[in-house]
């Protein structure tokens, strides 16, 4: 038993945070037999020196760098960070902190919030649950948002970033429902993982259609996952526009582009 409840940690951790798995492994095997709260703080230790100390000096030599956080550009959640999950390739970065500067020229005090990257090492290792976040160069970034009295602000609906959707209007195309009724189910399983809600927000139309001008004038990037509605309700014509496919979630909170 002792050996399947570490198989379960050890397969939790590497799914959440990539090195978590081996990390606890090389905790429990520096103290061993019951001595499980010294277990977890050497854990604790270990894991806090690996993620801010060691993976950043690391990961450039695998072709990735953490996204930089700057007055323009920050991590809508300080997990992303914890979980290793906001690495992508330099020339991302640069796209990024470009995107950022231009929103906030636009909108003075408005800044771009990054949501999951993709994980320090090895191209093809799996971003759970994103089918394609395993190369560094993809990157999700939230939609803009205002408050009820018509304020933009850089607060989101969801402490998550995901699962607060924009749903579709009467006479707007629902590709929820279309997937779905296709077989679908996962379509929209962002609903489960708000982790809480603000729901005193409202969805700005003209920032984020500001957000993806700025994002389109980077010719690097090659393609923009939104839902249909969203592409059609903002009028935006442009061949880097993709439908993502019932295969994954929807896309009414959240931007996914990728170079």
């Amino acid at each position: 038993m002792k050996i399947i409840f570490h198989l379960i940690i050890f397969i939790f951790l590497t799914i959440l945070t990539q090195v978590g798995g081996i990390i606890y492994l090389a905790s429990i095997t520096l103290i061993r037999r019951n001595k499980r709260i010294l277990q977890l703080f050497v854990f604790l230790i270990l894991y806090a020196l690996s993620t801010f100390l060691i993976i950043p000096t690391i990961a450039p030599h695998f072709g990735r760098e953490k996204i930089k956080e700057s007055q323009n550009v920050e991590l809508h959640s300080v997990f992303y960070k914890i979980a290793n999950r906001n690495y992508v390739r330099p020339e991302l970065n640069g796209i990024i902190e470009n995107i950022g500067n231009s929103i906030s020229r636009k909108h003075p005090g408005l800044k771009l919030t990054i949501l999951d990257a993709n994980f320090p090492f090895k191209d093809g290792f799996p971003l759970l649950p994103h089918l394609s976040h395993n190369d560094g160069k993809k990157v999700d970034i939230s939609l803009m948002y205002k408050t009820k009295e018509g304020v933009l602000t850089n607060e989101k609906p969801s402490n998550s970033g995901y699962g607060v959707f924009e749903n579709p209007l009467k006479n707007e195309m629902n590709q929820t429902t279309i997937c779905k009724n296709n077989g679908a189910w996962q379509y929209d399983y962002p609903k489960y993982l708000t982790l809480g809600k603000n729901l005193d927000l409202e969805f700005s139309a003209n920032a984020t259609k500001d957000l993806i001008s700025s994002i389109l004038k980077n010719n690097e990037i090659q393609k923009i996952f939104l839902e249909p509605h969203l592409k059609h309700r903002l009028n935006i014509n442009s061949e880097k526009m993709r439908f993502h496919g019932c295969r994954a979630v929807r896309h009414d909170d959240h931007l996914h582009l990728e170079i």
